[in-house]
């Protein structure tokens, strides 16, 4: 019984990640979504600068299936910004509800305060762009002029019309979202609500009780170690998210052999899970060839 829920949480999360690009990309089917994103996930947890190539698998295929560029990258950006913010809210999420209970955390209490200022800054500038079009002709320029500095090195720019580029992300993003707003909220914060319960359940099966570590202290390894992880340094984070979170649960209370083995499991699910799923995907994706059609005029 244990293993048979586990299994559906596991379902459930992989489920929960297709409902946030349905929400920011009307008019694609469930089945599209799993396919495309579960090949894009499994380059991106397998291969060295994955993320990046899932990225480009992620239009591709997108294109492929007849939408247009425009709203695949403005799906792509928005639905990205809204799982940092996630990622940023998480821990004052956390140290709140460990407060309320008398707890304390220092590491908690350091990823907050980043969070806060970083979710802040990041609000605050896509507030301003979305609200006025010269903030984000000027925003476009400054960001494209720092792009060619640091890409000067690499032999790479100069990265020209970023600031009209922006103008448009900005036309595009303020349609999408007056429309979809509260369901691109909605699957984000469900999808990470979602592999957290998968993570929690991880640690009770294996045997470790909340008297040693208790959700909101679960809740806070998770995300603090969601946090660290933003930036993707292995493919899909591997070895960083393990013993990162073995560390904060360990240190928690939990029994170290127990909450090891309860991250592995919890990876198993989470992560190597995706590549043979990744590999399903991609036989559909091979035999639907009724999918392809030409992409939409932007």
């Amino acid at each position: 019984m244990e293993t048979l829920s586990l299994v559906l949480a596991a379902a459930w999360n992989i489920l929960t990640y297709q409902f946030i690009i349905l929400s920011a990309l009307p008019g694609l089917t469930l089945l599209r979504a799993f396919v495309v994103g579960q090949i894009s996930t499994a380059v991106s947890n397998t291969l060295p600068a994955g993320s990046a190539i899932g990225v480009g698998v992620t239009y591709a295929m997108f294109s492929s299936f007849g939408f247009s560029s425009g709203s695949v990258a403005i799906a792509s950006v928005v639905t990205g910004l809204w799982n940092t913010f996630v990622k940023l809210g998480l821990p004052v999420i956390a140290l709140a509800i460990l407060t309320i209970g008398g707890s304390s955390n220092p590491a908690l209490q350091s990823a907050a305060v980043t969070g806060v200022a970083v979710l802040a800054g990041t609000v605050v500038l896509l507030a301003l762009i979305l609200s006025n079009e010269s903030i984000a002709r000027v925003a476009g320029g400054w960001l494209g002029a720092a792009a060619t500095r640091l890409a000067r090195p690499f032999r790479l720019g100069p990265f020209d019309g970023w600031a009209e580029g922006l103008v448009e992300f900005r036309a595009q993003s303020i349609d999408l979202l007056r429309r979809r707003w509260l369901a691109i909220t909605v699957a984000t914060v469900v999808s990470h609500l979602s592999l957290f319960v998968l993570l929690l359940m991880s640690l009770r099966h294996m045997g470790v009780p909340a008297e040693a570590v208790s959700g909101p202290e679960a809740l806070a390894a998770f995300a603090v170690v969601r946090l660290v992880t933003a930036v993707p340094i292995t493919p899909g984070n591997l070895g960083i998210v393990e013993v990162g979170l073995a560390a904060a649960l360990s240190i928690a209370g939990g029994d170290e052999s127990l909450v090891v083995a309860a991250v592995l499991i919890y990876r198993a699910l989470s992560y190597l899970l995706q590549v043979p799923l990744g590999l399903v995907a991609y036989g559909i994706f091979k035999s639907k060839r009724s999918w392809r059609v030409e992409p939409q005029p932007d």
